[in-house]
């Protein structure tokens, strides 16, 4: 009798088993952010129980649902172990970025930005040109991120530059109103709007967003400015104005005047 009722039991905790193990089944798909979190279940192996009552007929059944003395439950799921995986990207908090040079202070990067290898196409360079735009014009090519100041006898000075970001992209025909050395900077109110942790006034220097030198573009709120950011060249994260590393607006400033014509593209 026993043996008969020892199967049966055993069937129905197969049946047990093979719904947990069912149960267990998990979408490994890995998000980028947050961090991948993986359901991994411990099953603890079998104890192996002695009978010590004689009216549960011992072993197995006893090991269902027999109590030995101080031993709590003789059956007790563990508790699933959740297993942290490696994240995807690094969350760094990086310096201001964007506004013009102020962006959210947390940026995912699987490196960080500041480490980023500075590309030799954006070098400053002479360069073929056969444009239709006279010498002495600036042309700015946003989608390939580089400014041409036109010499003439098809060549001209090229040099890398960062753009405005999706949403901030222009295109037109400017002059040149003003020139600066190590300018300050005076955020617009549309700026604060949209950032109102900015400084309302920041004096020119090296940590200003404006950089060494700037020039102004028409009436508007544009400018060719210096960056103490230089790993942002070649990339879209302005609020529209024009950036360059500072040694290159430096170069660019001493080779343009007031009224220059600028062609952006």
């Amino acid at each position: 009798m026993f043996k008969k009722m020892s199967l049966a039991l055993l069937g129905s905790a197969c049946t047990f088993i093979a719904g947990a193990n069912s149960a267990s089944a998990f979408d490994n798909s890995v998000p980028n952010d947050p961090p991948a979190v993986l359901y991994q279940p411990q099953v603890p192996p079998a104890p192996v129980r002695v009978a010590s009552n004689a009216n549960m007929g011992g072993g197995f059944i006893e090991f269902l649902f027999g109590d030995g003395p101080g031993r709590g439950p003789a059956y007790a799921p563990q508790q699933p172990v959740y297993q942290q995986q490696p994240g995807y990207y690094d969350q760094r908090r990086l310096p201001p970025m964007g506004e013009p040079q102020v962006q959210g202070a947390i940026q995912q990067e699987a490196i960080d930005p500041r480490q980023r290898q500075f590309d030799p196409k954006f070098e400053k360079q002479l360069v073929d040109y056969s444009g239709k735009e006279s010498a002495g014009t600036i042309v700015v090519d946003t989608p390939n991120k580089f400014l041409y100041l036109v010499e003439g006898n098809g060549r001209a000075m090229r040099y890398g530059i960062g753009v405005g970001r999706p949403g901030f992209t222009w295109s037109g025909v400017k002059s040149i109103t003003a020139k600066r050395e190590w300018p300050d900077w005076t955020p617009p109110a549309e700026m604060i709007a949209r950032r109102p942790d900015l400084p309302r006034h920041m004096e020119g220097g090296p940590e200003n967003p404006l950089g060494a030198r700037a020039m102004y573009l028409g009436s508007t709120l544009y400018r060719i400015h210096g960056s103490n950011e230089p790993w942002t060249i070649g990339t879209n994260v302005s609020s529209g104005c024009i950036r360059m590393r500072n040694e290159d607006v430096i170069d660019l400033y001493g080779r343009v005047n007031v009224g220059t014509r600028v062609v952006v593209m």
